[in-house]
């Protein structure tokens, strides 16, 4: 019986053993595989960090690289400005140091200029003077002979000249090294003007010339509107009585087609609705009235002169002929 009971035990037993041999190779192949599976993670979590770090180095490299650049960039820009600074300064002490040198050639030859006896003024001449002699527009230059040809503005020399009436326009030229030229324009006298009992020869620009007790051959002008004290050398007549000018300029224009310019004596503009002419040598007085229509008026005039030769007498020519109005003349009884 116990042998019996013996060997149910064995059997009991080897089960036993068996079943726990069992149980620890399961234990076994559950811990290589915990262990297996926390190699994995930390195998995946070393991935990640790797990984993560990978970005953050490439991240740190390139921010870095990037400043770097732009500290390289700043850096290469401060060179230039200074470069080009320096490159500036450097050029305006070359042109002041240039402008220096010019100066000082410049004031060196003035000093020889103004000083050398080379350049003192030996000949003096007058050009196109005929109404006042050389002499006297030498004289009213203020200029020289001995005096240094740089010494003296021209623009004072031309004003000094300029206050004779005759005078229109003043050039003055120096001619080196030692000669000068006053070229002149002159003023001529077209009219005379009665006043105060002697005549002012007058220019076709209105400019009073000069007044003389004797009296040139010259139209002589009546009813001026300018007052006889401001009718003096290099004065002019007012604005009125240089819109009758004009007039009277059209009016010598047309008879000098004929010749008949040389032969008036006066021109009354006393009345702007009747210029009237005189010639003496024709016994001829000339209405012409406000100076229109002076080409046919003129034909008309011309033809009665020719026709009345030897007769004293008046042309009217003073109307309107484009209104049916005839040019006549009116003998003198």
């Amino acid at each position: 019986m116990r042998k019996d009971n013996s060997k149910e035990y064995n059997v009991d037993l080897y089960h036993f053993e068996h079943q726990e041999e069992e149980t620890l190779e399961e234990l076994m192949k559950k811990k290589k595989e915990r262990e297996r599976r926390i190699k994995e993670k930390n195998r995946q979590n070393q991935e990640e960090f790797n990984e993560e770090f990978d970005f953050d180095t490439e991240t740190v490299i390139g921010m870095t690289n990037k400043n770097n650049k732009k500290i390289e960039d700043e850096k290469r820009k401060q060179f230039s400005k200074n470069q080009r600074r320096k490159e500036r300064r450097i050029k305006k002490i070359k042109l002041v140091l240039k402008i220096i040198v010019l100066l000082g050639l410049v004031a060196g030859a003035i000093v020889f200029a103004t000083c050398s006896p080379f350049f003192d003024i030996k000949e003096i001449q007058a050009l196109n003077s005929n109404q006042i002699s050389s002499e006297t527009i030498i004289s009213l230059s203020g200029l020289k002979t001995g005096q240094n040809i740089f010494q003296f503005w021209t623009s004072d020399v031309q004003k000094n000249i300029k206050t004779n009436a005759y005078i229109e326009s003043v050039k003055v030229k120096r001619k080196f090294p030692n000669k000068i030229e006053i070229e002149v324009q002159e003023r001529e006298p077209k009219f005379s003007i009665p006043v105060l009992g002697q005549y002012a020869y007058m220019s076709s620009q209105g400019y009073v010339l000069e007044i003389k007790a004797n009296e040139l051959n010259l139209p002589i002008i009546n009813g001026l509107k300018t007052p006889e004290e401001s009718i003096s050398p290099g004065n002019r007549i007012n604005e009125e009585d240089l819109n009758s000018l004009e007039t009277i300029l059209k009016i010598m224009n047309s008879m000098k087609e004929s010749n008949l310019d040389s032969k008036v004596t006066t021109i009354d503009i006393s009345d702007k609705n009747d210029y009237i002419i005189y010639m003496q040598s024709e016994n001829k007085k000339i209405h012409l009235g406000d100076g229109s229509n002076l080409s046919n008026k003129m034909l008309y005039v011309i033809a009665i002169i020719e026709e009345e030769k030897d007769k004293k007498g008046e042309i009217f020519a003073n109307g309107d002929l484009n209104d049916k109005f005839k040019v006549y003349f009116r003998e003198e009884v």
